[in-house]
């Protein structure tokens, strides 16, 4: 068996059985090897479609130079979305679909018409842009721990669990996204602030790094693609029970609530 075969039948282990696996790094993949990692993300993608899966669009990770910095990487990496990860805003989210969820406030861009060149400008991005629209992406690990390197989350489709769209969508053009305060709240307290530069200088730069890479990869973004461009502030692990809403400045509000885990 293969690297990339083993590493792909131990996330599929740990998603089948709700327990998670040592890190990927070093032991069933070379450290920094991130196109190996990739490979393992495109295998997983590739069985998840197979399986009935609906792509829906793509997120960005590692958006903050701080946390490239902690990864030891110099760009941004990336995942896919898939429609049964969106949740309704508000609607209570079982306990048992996640492993180790954390939660990050977001801005998504939802797309009205492709995006199919390799080198991709800002006026490119908003001119495909349909809307934008406040969102909460729940990310998980199937890594024990989150003891994750870029290879381990790479290979597991970048950390992606869930997401949460708000539902009164704003052109961008009317809301200042580098400017744009964020805070993410917790019973009615703060638990993260940030604002839209702190996501790659602007949410549009992620955005236009994306839909450029993608293109070169031969999968590029089209319209009806959500994209999730990134962390806005630091991500807050999720508590059982617990309702955490996050409010962007010209956005307006999203709320990701989470089951009350049941007891013997």
């Amino acid at each position: 068996m293969t690297d990339v075969a083993r590493a792909v039948d131990l996330l599929r282990t740990a998603y089948d059985t709700g327990t998670p696996v040592a890190p990927l790094r070093g032991a069933v993949l070379p450290v920094g090897d991130v196109d190996a990692a990739y490979q393992v993300q495109q295998a997983q993608v590739a069985g998840w479609e197979a399986a009935g899966r609906r792509r829906v669009g793509a997120k960005v990770g590692l958006t903050s130079v701080a946390v490239q910095q902690a990864f030891g990487v110099f760009q941004p990496d990336f995942g896919v979305l898939f429609a049964d990860m969106a949740v309704p805003d508000g609607a209570e989210i079982d306990s048992g679909r996640l492993l180790q969820p954390r939660v990050e406030a977001e801005v998504a861009f939802v797309l009205g018409s492709d995006l199919p060149f390799e080198q991709v400008t800002v006026a490119d991005v908003v001119r495909a842009t349909d809307h934008v629209l406040p969102a909460i992406e729940i990310v998980d690990s199937r890594i024990a721990g989150w003891d994750v390197a870029i290879v381990d989350t790479v290979a597991d489709n970048a950390s992606s669990g869930l997401f949460v769209l708000g539902d009164r969508p704003r052109k961008l053009t009317e809301v200042d996204l580098r400017l744009a305060g964020m805070v993410l709240e917790h019973a009615g307290d703060p638990v993260s602030v940030g604002a839209g530069a702190a996501c790659l200088g602007h949410p549009v730069h992620a955005v236009a790094w994306l839909a450029q890479t993608l293109a070169a990869a031969g999968a590029p973004l089209t319209a009806g693609d959500v994209v999730l461009s990134g962390a806005l502030g630091p991500m807050v692990p999720a508590v059982a029970g617990a309702a955490y809403e996050a409010r962007i400045s010209g956005l307006g509000s999203v709320r990701a609530c989470f089951e009350v885990e049941e007891t013997a």
